[in-house]
This record gives C-alpha cells, sequence and structure tokens, in this order.
C-alpha cells in the first residue's frame, strides 16, 4: 500500500464547479495513483444554510461565510477558487500570501492588470498553481495535442473554433444573483468571450501556438434585463456574442464565434486545425471521438494512397490514449467529469514531481490578454496586439 499524504481543501464556492470540483477530490485516489489524498476541511460561501447543505452532502468538514478565515486556516493546504469572476483577484493574492496553493476557475480575472498581479503573487509565493481549463484534459483533446507534436499536422495553415450555447435567448432572463451572476458584467467582467472564448483561445494556443493579434466584432442583442437583486430594469453590459479574427505566431489564420443566441446549442464546442500533412476536429457533443485527415504518413513521409484518404473517425476509448488507461475497458466512455479529475491528477503529479502542471495562472494569464485584446478591438473596430 502507497504511503499517502494528506492535500487538505479549501473549496471557495457551492455552485456548478464546486460539484465537479469535489466530485474530483473525492475519486483522485481511486482512479490514480498518486500520493496525496485530498481531504474536504471546508467549503466557503455567502449562504451559510445552502453551503451546509452542501458540506453535507460531499462531506466537507465545516462550512464558513467568510473566505478570509480559510485562506489563513493552518489546516488548510490548497484554495480552490470556484466563485464568481470578481471574487478571484482577492482570494488568490490572499491564498499565495498565506503560503496556499491555488487552484482557480476561468476565466483568471476581470482584466489582464489583475491576472498579473494574481500571477506575480503565486510564483513570488513559490506555491503550486492551475487554472482549471478542463478541456484540455478532455482524452480526444489531448489525443489531438499528441497528433500536432508528433508532427502529423505539419505546417498550420487555419484554426477554426465555435462555442455555441442558448440559454439566454429570452428577453425575461434577468440578469445578476447567484444563478445568473454570468450576465452581470460587474460580476462576470465579460459574457461569452471570458466565459466560452477563453476555453476556446487556450485551445488553440495549447495546440497551435500563441495567438499575436485579433479583430473583433461583439454584440450584445437584449439591451436591458431586470437585475435580480435590486429588481430593476438596467443595462446589460455584457457580450451575448463575440466573433473574430486571430493571426498565430506560426503564421496560420484563426476564426473563433461564440454565442449564447444559437438555438438548439446546448455546449456546443468545436474546433479544427488544418495543416500541410494533415487536419483534426473535435466536437464536445461527440467527446469520445476525434476525427483525423492524414495526407502524409508520418512514418514513410510519403503521401497516403489516393483510394484510402479520407477523414478517420477516432474512438478515443483505449488503454493507448491519454488518461484511458485509469478507466475502463475499450469502446467504452469517460464522461465531462472526468475532465476534472484528469486534471486533479495531473496536479497533484505536478505537487509531487515538482514539475508546474499547465495550465498554470502564467499561462492563462496570456489567454487573459487575448480575450482583453478582443474586447478592445470590438469597442474600436480595429486590430489589436495581444503581447505574444
Amino acid at each position: 500500500m502507497r504511503e499517502m499524504k494528506e492535500l487538505r481543501i479549501g473549496m471557495m464556492g457551492y455552485g456548478f464547479m464546486g460539484r465537479t470540483h469535489s466530485n474530483a477530490y473525492k475519486r483522485l485516489t481511486d482512479f490514480f495513483p498518486v500520493h496525496h489524498k485530498p481531504v474536504l476541511k471546508a467549503v466557503c460561501a455567502r449562504n451559510a444554510e445552502k453551503a451546509q447543505a452542501f458540506a453535507d452532502n460531499w462531506g466537507y468538514e465545516r462550512v464558513e461565510t467568510d473566505w478570509r478565515k480559510v485562506v489563513e486556516a493552518p489546516d488548510i493546504d490548497l484554495i480552490d477558487i470556484g466563485t464568481p469572476n470578481d471574487t478571484h483577484y482577492e482570494m488568490a493574492l490572499a491564498a499565495a500570501k498565506n503560503g496556499k496553493m491555488v487552484c482557480c476557475e476561468k476565466p483568471l480575472a476581470l482584466s489582464v492588470a489583475q491576472a498579473e498581479e494574481m500571477t506575480k503573487a503565486v510564483e513570488d509565493a513559490g506555491v503550486p498553481n492551475m487554472v482549471w481549463f478542463n478541456y484540455r484534459r478532455v482524452p480526444a483533446i489531448a489525443l489531438a495535442k499528441q497528433v500536432v507534436d508528433e508532427g502529423r499536422i505539419g505546417r498550420a495553415f487555419h484554426y477554426r473554433a465555435t462555442y455555441l450555447q442558448d440559454w439566454t435567448i429570452a428577453t425575461d432572463v434577468p440578469q445578476g444573483g447567484a444563478g445568473l451572476w454570468r450576465l452581470d458584467s460587474e460580476v462576470a467582467g465579460s459574457g461569452v468571450t471570458g466565459d466560452l472564448l477563453a476555453h476556446s483561445i487556450d485551445t488553440a494556443m495549447w495546440l497551435n501556438g500563441p495567438i499575436t493579434r485579433v479583430v473583433a466584432k461583439t454584440e450584445t442583442f437584449v439591451k436591458e434585463r431586470v437585475h435580480a437583486v435590486t429588481g430593476k430594469v438596467q443595462p446589460v453590459g455584457i457580450d451575448d456574442a463575440c466573433m473574430f479574427l486571430a493571426e498565430f505566431a506560426n503564421g496560420s489564420m484563426g476564426t473563433f464565434e461564440s454565442t449564447r443566441y444559437a438555438r438548439g446549442r446546448k455546449n456546443f464546442n468545436t474546433f479544427e486545425l488544418n495543416g500541410a500533412d494533415g487536419s483534426i476536429y473535435f466536437d464536445l457533443e461527440e467527446p469520445e471521438y476525434l476525427q483525423y485527415f492524414e495526407y502524409l504518413q508520418k512514418q514513410s513521409g510519403k503521401k497516403l494512397e489516393s483510394h484510402l484518404t479520407g477523414w478517420r473517425k477516432i474512438h478515443v476509448t483505449n488503454s493507448e490514449h491519454p488518461y484511458m488507461n485509469r478507466y475502463w475497458v475499450p469502446g467504452t466512455c469517460i464522461g465531462y467529469e472526468h475532465t476534472f479529475l484528469n486534471a486533479l491528477a495531473d496536479f497533484v503529479l505536478g505537487i509531487e514531481s515538482g514539475k508546474p502542471t499547465e495550465p498554470t495562472f502564467r499561462t492563462a494569464l496570456q489567454t487573459q490578454k487575448v480575450c482583453d485584446a478582443v474586447l478592445e478591438s470590438a469597442r474600436s473596430g480595429s486590430w489589436k496586439e495581444t503581447g505574444a
């Protein structure tokens, strides 16, 4: 039996992300041979009654309503920030100051300025840190990264991404409050750009390298909504839809589109990368598949025979595929919740090896720079550099 150390968790927030992260903590050692066992010490939220119900369900030892008590507690090793975007900055700074490891939901911050301070704080403190861009841990997307790194795509020409939802089309949907804070610009910072395109941008740069400049257009289709907290009709400050063009450092071109007004689309997240030697395509609504077009065979260096060319649909469930050796027999699938479990496993293995786990705050800072450049371009109508 392997010797186990405790990894004592302070969870900020009990919402959707609080659930996905808590599930990962509880199942980590069931699936991965790590030497740290998560212990659910404290969950923190403003609503003590709901936080207690969450703690009872998931097995947290105590509830706090003051997040400062959690980041200062001597029996907490890791602060997990799963709260709305406007809280990330203060919590991360305080956690780093108190020598805690920090895992933070995306987007990292409300602005580049905040993200830079947060990055400096965790790096100065020397604490392990990670941002929960969980889609990197979809086995098919991790396989896409392997295909690219093996040189099977060749020189990249085009990258295109879409992220489409439809849950805010109704004009009577309010903004703000516990359930709809993503529609409140003061809390969320932005709309689909920070919430959805941040994922697309992180994946794109992981696969295809830095984005150097962008030109964008955003739209807010419903200009005013009732605020859930104040009850007053207020202007809507977030972007309902965003589309932008991008230039990558490797010379390839990118197109990105995201909206919450695509009727019938619930979480439609796709990307395609076209290169001289091949292409890859992924659709999150069929997460167990990676589509691959092979033009030039890597082993022989020759063009694939014409009568055999065509897109192949790889069922990413074999033990040779990323992460899948930890789960079931070939042909059986894992789900959305496992992306967080895979991410946590990588983070803990990073703690044990001393090698930082990507994406770190430093990596997420560059995604923040692209998001801010997209929003600035939409305001100005001109190309904006990302600082890559």
